[in-house]
C-alpha cells in the first residue's frame, strides 16, 4: 500500500479500510485494476462497498480525463460484470470551436463549478436505472408495469427556445456564430436571397461530427406552389399590378429560376414535378429528410449554402438552388455545451407563404423562451423593420407563446474603429466614443420599446434588455473588455438557461424516488402505519383537489364575461375591419387586384414579398382577443409561477414531507419520499400541459374564424373573367354579414370548451396519477419487489452531493399538515 491509496481512502471517509488494504497490498496501480469479484472479497459489508465502487469508479473517470476525452464506461451497476455498453463523450470544444474561442471564455466553461462532475453523475445514475430496469421481474402486473413505466419517464429531453429575428445584412449568422464560437458555421456577408428558411441550431450529443437535417416541404405543397405561382404570373400579366404585384412576380421568378433554371417558363406543375430535377434530392420525392455529416463547421456552411440561399458568387458552379423546396434545416454542432439544453433558431421575420412553413414559423416563435430582436446599430432605434418584426412576432410570443425574454441586440458597434477618423484619435478617445456610442443607442431603443403599445401590453419593461455586439471583435480579440462588445453577456443568458434546466438534478431526484418506492415496499412490516397514512393522505388530497378546482372555476366565468363584450364589439365592426382590408385607402381597384387575389388564395393570410403581413382572420377576431388580452396574461402568465392555473397547481401539497419527518417507521418513510417525488414531477408535469394547451386556448380564437370564412374562400377562389374583383369583395362582404351573428359567437363557446376540458383533465390527471402512485406505495405486498439495496445507496449518495447538503431528503415543498395528517402525527 502506498501514500495515494490511504490519502483516498481518507478522503473518502473509508479510513476503516486501510488495514485490509494495506495486508492484500494495494497499491496505486492495483487500485485500478480491481473487479466486482474482489471488491466484494475485500468489503463484504455492502453499504461500505457501495460507497467505495461509486468513489473508485469517478476516480477512474477523472484519471482517464483528458482534453480529447472522458471515458464514461464504468460499471456501476454492482449486480453485473458487463461491460459491453461503453461509449466515450467529448467534453472539451475541440475543433474549430475550441481553435477560435477566447481563452477566458473557455476557462469558465471548463472550470463551471460542479459541470463536469454532474455530467459523470448523471450517466452512472442513467446506468444504475437500467440494471434496476432489467432487474424488475418479467411478470405483467401492476406493480412491475408501474415501475417500468416510471422509469422510462425519466428520460426528458426539455429544451429552451431562444428565436433569432433580424433583416438581411443585420449581422444574425455573424452573431450566433459567434456566440456559440464557431466562426465558419452560418454563411455571412453580401447574400442576394435570404430565403425564409429556418435554421435550428443544436448540439451535437452523439459524436463529434457537425451535422444537418434538411426537411422539406410535401411533393403535394410544392406543387399548389407552382401551380399558384402559374395562376398569379398570368394573372398579373393581364391585369394593372401596384409595385407589391410586380415585387411579388419578381420573387415569384427568382424562386422557379433557382431552382429550374430557365426550364419552367412553357411547363406544368406536373411537368416540373419530374424526377429528373430532383436526382440530387431524392429525399423530396419520398418524404424524408437528408442528412448531411461532415468534419467541420467551415465544410457543412458550403454544403448547407444552396439548402437556405442563392449567392451569386457560386453560381456558375451551382445549378440547382433547392431553398424554395426546403421547410427547415436542424444544424447539430460538436462539443458545444451553451447548445447542451438550449436551441438557437435563425428565423424569417414575418413568417412566410407557403402555409405549412407558416405554420411551423407560429409554432416555433410559440416556443420561444426568449427572443433576440438583431438590428445594425447605425440605425438601432429608428430602423423600422425590427419594429415590425417584433409587432407581429409579439402576438405568437404572448398570449399565444410562452416568451419571458426580449433581447433588443444591435451589431457592428466595432464600426467606428474602422472609419476614416479614427486613425485621428487616441485608443482612449476611440474607446471613449465607443462606449458613449452604445449608451446612447441603448437609450434610445428602450425609449422606442416604451412606445410600442401592442407589445407593451404584453410585455414589461423588465422583460426587455438591450445589447450591443460586435462579432468581429470577439473572435480577433483574445481578452475582452465588456466595452468592446456583449456577446459574453449572451453566452451567460444561455448558460443560465442550460443551469435552470437542471437535467441531472430532475433525473437523479426522480430515479431516487424510485429506488426508495422499491426499497420500501419490499417489506411487509408496518402494516397499522401504513393505513393511517393512506387515509390520511386520501382525505389531504380531497382537500387539495377542492382548493384547485374552485379557483380554475371562477376563471372560466370571468372569461365569459370578457368574450361576451368581445362578441359584441366583433358584431358591430366586422364589416367596417373587412373592408380596411379589401378596400384598402389609395388603391385603385385594379392595382390592388393582385394582392387581393393572393390573401384569398392563402386563405386570408398573406405575406408580399415586401410590405407587412395581412391577415384577415386575425383583424375579425381582434375584438376577440382584445377583450381577455389582459385577463388572460394574469391567468397564464408566461414565467408559469403564479395565477388561478400554475398558482394553485404550484401550492398543491400532500403533507408528505411533515409526515415523513414523524413516522419512526423506515419503510414509510422511503414511501413517503417516492410520494414526494412524484408530487413534484407531477406538477411540471401539468405545468408543461398548461403552458401547451394555454397557446391553443388563445388561439382557437382565430382559428375558429378561419373556419368560418374557410367557404367564403373556397367560393371566391372560383370566381374568373370580367368583373372578377367587384365580385370578389361582395362575395367576402356578404359572407361576413351573413355569418357574423354566428361565428363570433362560436369562437366564444369553443374557447370556453377548451378552458373548461383543460380543467377537467388537470384534475382528473392529477387525481389518477396520486391516486395510483399512493395505492402502490402503501398497498403492495413486495413478493415480486427486486432487492436494489446497492443501487439504492449509491444513488442517494449522487443526489446528497448535488444537493449539497449531505442530510437533506429530496422534499422541495413544505406547509402546514392537514387535519388528518396532524392526526397522524400526534398519534
Amino acid at each position: 500500500m502506498d501514500d495515494f491509496v490511504r490519502k483516498k481512502l481518507t478522503e473518502w471517509n473509508l479510513s476503516q479500510l486501510i488495514p485490509i488494504f494495506e495486508e492484500h497490498e494495494i497499491d496505486t496501480e492495483s487500485i485500478y485494476l480491481l473487479n466486482d469479484q474482489q471488491i466484494t472479497e475485500l468489503i463484504p459489508k455492502v453499504g461500505k462497498r457501495a460507497k467505495f465502487q461509486e468513489r473508485l469508479e469517478l476516480l477512474k473517470e477523472q484519471n482517464t480525463a483528458n482534453p480529447e476525452t472522458v471515458d464514461l464506461s464504468a460499471q456501476v451497476c454492482p449486480s453485473t460484470s458487463d461491460t459491453s455498453d461503453k461509449g466515450k463523450r467529448k467534453l472539451d470544444l475541440q475543433g474549430e470551436s475550441s481553435q477560435c474561442q477566447p481563452p477566458a471564455r473557455k476557462q469558465r466553461l471548463a472550470n463551471k463549478p460542479g459541470s463536469d462532475s454532474e455530467e459523470i453523475i448523471l450517466s452512472k445514475v442513467k446506468k444504475i436505472m437500467r440494471c434496476v430496469y432489467q432487474k424488475i421481474p418479467p411478470q405483467d402486473n401492476k406493480i412491475n408495469n408501474f415501475l417500468r413505466k416510471k422509469i422510462s419517464d425519466l428520460e426528458t429531453d426539455k429544451r429552451e427556445v431562444v428565436g433569432v429575428f433580424g433583416k438581411t445584412g443585420a449581422g444574425k449568422s455573424s452573431l450566433i456564430n459567434a456566440v456559440i464560437e464557431v466562426k465558419n458555421l452560418l454563411p455571412s456577408g453580401n447574400v442576394s436571397a435570404c430565403t425564409s428558411v429556418m435554421i435550428k441550431v443544436e448540439a451535437n450529443m452523439h459524436n463529434s461530427k457537425y451535422e444537418a437535417n434538411i426537411e422539406f416541404i410535401t411533393e403535394k405543397e410544392w406543387r399548389d406552389e407552382l401551380g399558384f405561382s402559374k395562376n398569379f404570373l398570368r394573372d398579373n400579366a393581364d391585369q394593372e399590378s401596384d409595385q407589391k404585384g410586380d415585387d411579388d412576380c419578381r420573387d415569384i421568378v427568382e424562386k422557379l429560376s433557382a431552382l429550374y433554371g430557365e426550364d419552367w417558363e412553357n411547363k406544368s406543375p406536373d411537368d416540373l414535378i419530374d424526377g429528373k430535377y430532383f436526382k440530387e434530392i431524392p429525399e423530396f420525392l419520398l418524404s424524408e429528410k437528408k442528412i448531411l455529416t461532415v468534419e467541420t463547421a467551415k465544410e457543412l456552411s458550403e454544403k448547407l449554402v444552396r439548402y437556405t440561399r442563392s449567392d451569386p458568387k457560386k453560381g456558375k458552379d451551382v445549378k440547382r438552388w433547392y431553398w424554395p423546396l426546403v421547410k427547415c434545416v436542424t444544424i447539430k454542432v460538436p462539443n458545444n455545451d451553451l447548445l447542451k439544453h438550449v436551441t438557437l433558431v435563425d428565423l424569417p421575420g414575418n413568417g412566410d407563404r407557403n402555409k405549412n412553413r407558416d405554420e411551423m414559423w407560429k409554432t416555433v416563435v410559440g416556443s420561444c423562451s426568449t427572443v433576440w430582436i438583431v438590428t445594425d446599430m447605425n440605425r438601432a432605434a429608428s430602423e423600422r423593420e425590427p419594429w415590425v418584426i417584433l409587432k407581429r412576432a409579439s402576438s405568437f410570443m404572448g398570449n399565444a407563446g410562452q416568451c419571458q425574454h426580449i433581447h433588443f441586440i444591435c451589431t457592428k458597434s466595432d464600426l467606428i474603429e474602422d472609419s476614416e477618423d479614427s486613425e485621428d484619435h487616441s485608443a482612449a478617445d476611440v474607446r471613449a466614443f465607443i462606449v458613449e456610442t452604445n449608451d446612447r443607442a441603448k437609450k434610445e431603443v428602450r425609449e422606442e420599446f416604451s412606445k410600442q403599445n401592442k407589445v407593451k401590453k404584453l410585455f414589461s419593461d423588465e422583460s426587455f434588455k438591450v445589447f450591443t455586439v460586435s462579432s468581429k471583435e470577439f473572435f480577433k480579440k483574445k481578452h475582452l473588455d465588456e466595452d468592446d462588445t456583449e456577446i459574453p453577456k449572451l453566452q451567460e443568458f444561455l448558460q443560465d438557461l442550460n443551469d435552470c434546466h437542471s437535467e441531472t438534478l430532475n433525473y437523479v431526484s426522480g430515479a431516487h424516488g424510485i429506488l426508495s418506492l422499491i426499497q420500501g415496499a419490499r417489506h411487509r412490516g408496518g402494516a397499522d402505519i401504513k393505513t393511517a397514512v393512506y387515509t390520511a393522505l386520501q382525505q389531504k388530497m380531497r382537500d387539495e383537489l377542492d382548493k384547485v378546482k374552485k379557483p380554475m372555476k371562477e376563471t372560466h366565468r370571468a372569461f365569459e364575461k370578457c368574450l361576451s363584450e368581445g362578441v359584441k364589439k366583433s358584431k358591430s365592426s366586422c364589416e367596417k375591419v373587412l373592408k380596411s382590408v379589401i378596400y384598402p385607402p389609395n388603391k385603385s381597384g385594379s392595382a390592388f387586384h393582385g394582392t387581393l387575389k393572393c390573401l384569398v388564395e392563402h386563405d386570408g393570410n398573406y405575406k408580399p414579398k415586401k410590405g407587412e403581413q395581412i391577415n384577415l382572420n386575425m383583424k375579425l377576431s381582434s375584438c376577440l382577443t382584445e377583450s381577455i388580452d389582459e385577463k388572460f396574461k394574469k391567468t397564464f402568465p408566461n414565467g408559469g409561477e403564479c395565477g388561478p392555473f400554475n398558482g394553485v397547481l404550484n401550492s398543491f401539497l400532500l403533507d408528505t414531507k411533515m409526515m415523513k419527518e414523524k413516522t419512526e417507521n423506515k419503510d414509510v418513510a422511503l414511501q413517503l419520499i417516492f410520494l414526494n417525488t412524484e408530487e413534484e414531477k407531477m406538477k411540471t408535469k401539468l405545468n408543461k400541459i398548461i403552458r401547451d394547451r394555454k397557446k391553443t386556448i388563445y388561439s382557437s380564437l382565430t382559428t375558429t374564424i378561419e373556419t368560418n370564412m374557410q367557404k367564403c374562400y373556397d367560393d371566391v377562389k372560383k370566381i374568373k373573367g370580367p368583373g372578377m374583383l367587384s365580385e370578389i369583395r361582395e362575395t367576402m362582404v356578404k359572407h361576413v354579414r351573413g355569418s357574423k351573428n354566428v361565428m363570433f359567437q362560436e369562437a366564444k363557446d369553443v374557447m370556453l370548451k377548451q378552458l373548461d376540458d383543460l380543467v377537467r383533465d388537470i384534475l382528473d390527471d392529477l387525481k389518477k396519477t396520486m391516486q395510483e402512485s399512493i395505492e402502490l406505495s402503501l398497498k403492495t405486498d413486495g413478493v415480486s419487489i427486486p432487492d436494489v439495496t446497492s443501487e439504492f445507496l449509491m444513488v442517494k449518495n449522487h443526489y446528497k452531493k448535488l444537493k449539497r447538503s449531505p442530510d437533506q431528503e429530496p422534499f422541495i415543498c413544505a406547509g402546514p399538515p392537514s387535519p388528518a395528517a396532524a392526526q397522524l402525527i400526534t398519534n
